[in-house]
């Protein structure tokens, strides 16, 4: 009798302890998801578990000692319920994130196809700015600011036909025996001479072949000076920005920082103009003479920079 009441109790319990085996499997399955999961989303938790929003209720009352609270499946299983509720959470939260990024990248991409086209069309349009007076030698660049628009005149203008273009062929190039000198001088030359697309070609070879030479500022300078004069401020003032931060110490770093002012307050970008001519004023103050102080403060006037 004894030995089937024991058959009978093995019978009895065995399925109850394969249902915890399977349980514990369970929990610790999802246990270790949740913590794969956490260090995904969480890479400075150093293995932390978050707690779940939702814990078991308090028991209260008198329990009587030896007798547990719920029965083993029942906490295993409520378990298995919370890891799964912070699984699907977590999820859903990786999903919302991956969408935001995704849509801050097409806000990007959108942004930067709409200020291409804005630089482009910069570009193209026709310059609108009086032409400057060109000093008579490449030691002495006027700094004369763009932007001023110049007094109304009661005469008529002339109606004389424009000289011809001087082509490049009529330019002559200098031989003094100092490569770099001459290379810029020649492109000075064509700049005087209004051949923008080889003063272009010319500068820039100068700026390549001679970047420690003296004149390498000049060139760079007068590169930008040359996009100016043909209506490109966006060119220009990659051009000019280009010397100052390549060639701080350069003889025409203080006046591409002024043309840089110049080229973005044609570009209607005043308050970046008055950064540049602060700048200018902090690191050259000490260099830049009597006439081209007073250039910065018609400039900074312009511009309505303020005190």
């Amino acid at each position: 009798m004894r030995n089937l009441l024991l058959a009978a109790c093995a019978v009895v319990l065995l399925p109850a302890g394969a249902s915890a085996q399977q349980i514990e499997a369970r929990v610790g399955k999802l246990e270790s998801e949740m913590r794969a999961v956490q260090r995904k989303v969480f890479p400075g938790g150093a293995g932390r578990i978050i707690q779940p929003d939702i814990q078991p209720a308090d028991v209260t009352g008198d329990t009587a000692p030896g007798v547990p609270a719920t029965a083993p499946i029942a906490d295993l299983t409520a378990r298995v319920t919370t890891l799964e509720q912070q699984i699907a959470t977590l999820t859903g939260q990786i999903e919302q994130n991956q969408f935001r990024a995704r849509q801050i990248d097409e806000a990007f991409q959108a942004y930067k196809r709409a200020t291409d086209d804005r630089l482009r069309a910069l570009e193209t349009r026709p310059a609108t700015v009086q032409p400057q007076p060109q000093p008579a030698s490449p030691e002495d660049e006027a700094l004369v600011a763009p932007i001023e628009a110049a007094p109304a005149r009661s005469a008529p203008r002339p109606t004389a036909a424009a000289p011809r273009p001087v082509t490049t062929a009529a330019v002559e190039r200098p031989d003094t025996g100092d490569a770099g000198e001459d290379a810029y001088m020649y492109g000075y030359r064509l700049w005087e001479a209004k051949e923008y697309a080889g003063a272009e070609r010319a500068l820039k070879e100068v700026v390549a072949k001679y970047p420690k030479h003296r004149r390498a500022s000049y060139a760079q300078n007068l590169l930008g000076r040359t996009y100016l004069d043909q209506g490109k401020p966006s060119l220009a003032s990659i051009a000019f920005y280009e010397n100052y931060k390549k060639m701080p110490d350069g003889e025409r770093a203080p006046h591409s920082l002024y043309y840089l002012a110049q080229a973005l307050q044609t570009l209607k970008k005043p308050q970046d103009a008055c950064k540049v001519y602060g700048e200018l004023t902090d690191v050259y103050g000490a260099k830049i003479d009597a006439r081209m102080k007073a250039d910065i403060a018609k400039g900074r006037a312009a511009a309505e920079c303020g005190a």
